[in-house]
């Protein structure tokens, strides 16, 4: 079902959960999909000993795509016209995820009615991970 303009005010939100506990398991897995196997995300030893961090982490793009998702559940397929993010902060092995998409504007442009959503991802503790926007279209 496509997102109508109609239905939409600025200030409503839409917001998802994206992961409960996330495991390092889809850590690795994800560095497979996406070839990026730095090893700050897979190799524990590594990101302790050399790299000082208390443990690997998610790569960014997991975290970016995961918002995406939310995004074009929320808009429909085919919808999303741009989407740009900014990584806040490191999101760790256990962390729960949930996303908001935040209307900031209806308008129209090209005669086609557009979206603008404010987009933020934060952890369990309410802490964001990442910030950023999201242009879509939508119905009448």
């Amino acid at each position: 079902m496509a997102l109508k303009a109609s239905e939409l005010e600025v200030g409503g939100t839409h917001t998802a959960v994206l992961v409960k506990d996330l495991k390092r398991t889809q850590l690795v897995q994800y560095a497979g999909a996406s070839g990026d196997y730095n090893p700050l995300h897979t190799d524990d030893f590594y990101t302790r000993e050399v790299a000082g961090y208390p443990s690997v982490f998610a790569h960014g793009m997991l975290t970016m795509g995961m918002t995406g998702a939310m995004l074009t559940d929320y808009v429909g397929d085919g919808r999303l016209l741009k989407f740009g993010v900014r990584f806040t902060a490191q999101v760790w092995p256990g962390d729960d995820l949930e996303a908001t998409a935040t209307v900031e504007a209806l308008r129209e442009e090209g005669g086609e009615k557009l979206v603008d959503l404010k987009v933020s991802t934060r952890n369990q503790n309410g802490d964001e991970v990442l910030s950023g926007y999201a242009v879509a279209r939508v119905d009448p």
